[in-house]
């Protein structure tokens, strides 16, 4: 991918515009366009002002369940966007597409399985996601620590793991499970340059340990944030609450309402788990040297334990 170090930024809706993928390709990372929230022209000006505001390579994520995804990759194919990231749906759909056209393709998955099917499909790398994440999970319930390994072992592609990852010694942990790399969201939604609303970067600052959860199983799996929202969801799913029903609660724009426009009691509120160890507002490029010290940090510790054993 052209980048100085092997993390990646997720593509998060309502987190991940220009300012934050700029931001992140800028201080050595990949950059990813969060387009999940991006009508087709709007990602168009977000493309260009990314192009303007970075030299590096930076990318973006398509959702494939976007109903506007038709739009999106056309404008893709049309601002010669080089690296894209697809998720939610088979990578049959559009990986052929995006190929032809000299565009690096990486997929996001939950589990083995589909890394397989992402393979024979001909994408040019994985990012497995496990179960810690933010937003939207896999139905499986894998964690990273289970997931990585095993995807390893069915697949040669380049691989990212993703999911409860905020720390450089978590980057080198994921390399010692097999991983060339990580993906990033939650410690990159809560910088400076992210463009979720103020007031959700300060309550996702001062969350605790368990004041997130995995909820909405019968829909999307939606990892939430303790709030109004995410109890009336618990209180409809221990009822037993329909399809139809959680649908109508969820409602449209909910994560607008809460991520972009900081409505903290009605709108829905996603997070990872790795937001319980951050506790303060920093900048992108503090972040990123964070992690590199960190994960020299931790490297040099493994290095000194190797060497007395």
């Amino acid at each position: 991918m052209g980048i100085r170090y092997p993390v990646v930024q997720g593509g998060m809706v309502w987190c991940s515009g220009w300012r934050l993928a700029s931001a992140v390709s800028n201080a050595g990372g990949l950059g990813l366009l969060g387009a999940g929230s991006m009508e087709p022209e709007l990602l168009r000006e977000h493309v260009r002002k990314c192009k303007m505001a970075t030299a590096n390579p930076f990318g973006v994520n398509v959702s494939l369940m976007s109903r506007q995804v038709e739009g999106l990759m056309k404008v893709i194919e049309e601002e010669e966007v080089k690296i894209v990231f697809t998720s939610a749906g088979t990578p049959r759909a559009w990986t052929g597409f995006l190929k032809e056209r000299g565009v690096v393709v990486v997929h996001v998955v939950s589990s083995s399985r589909f890394a397989v099917k992402c393979e024979e499909a001909g994408v040019d790398a994985i990012v497995a996601e496990g179960f810690e994440a933010g937003g939207h999970n896999g139905r499986e319930e894998t964690t990273t620590l289970c997931l990585i390994p095993a995807v390893r072992c069915v697949t040669s592609l380049p691989l990212l793991a993703a999911g409860g990852i905020g720390t450089g010694e978590a980057l080198l942990a994921a390399q010692a499970l097999g991983a060339d790399g990580v993906q990033i969201g939650t410690r990159f939604a809560l910088t400076r340059e992210s463009s979720a609303h103020e007031y959700f970067k300060q309550l996702c600052i001062g969350l605790e340990e368990g004041e997130t959860k995995l909820l909405l199983k019968k829909l999307s799996p939606t990892r939430l944030v303790k709030g109004a929202f995410m109890t009336a969801v618990e209180e409809a799913e221990a009822r037993g609450a329909s399809v139809e029903e959680l649908r109508q609660l969820l409602g449209y724009g909910r994560a607008r309402k809460g991520i972009f426009e900081g409505d903290l009691v009605e709108g829905e509120l996603e997070i990872g788990q790795v937001a319980s160890l951050v506790r303060r507002m920093q900048d992108v490029e503090e972040v990123m040297q964070e992690l590199m010290t960190g994960y020299e940090r931790a490297l040099m510790n493994r290095e000194r334990w190797d060497a007395s054993v």
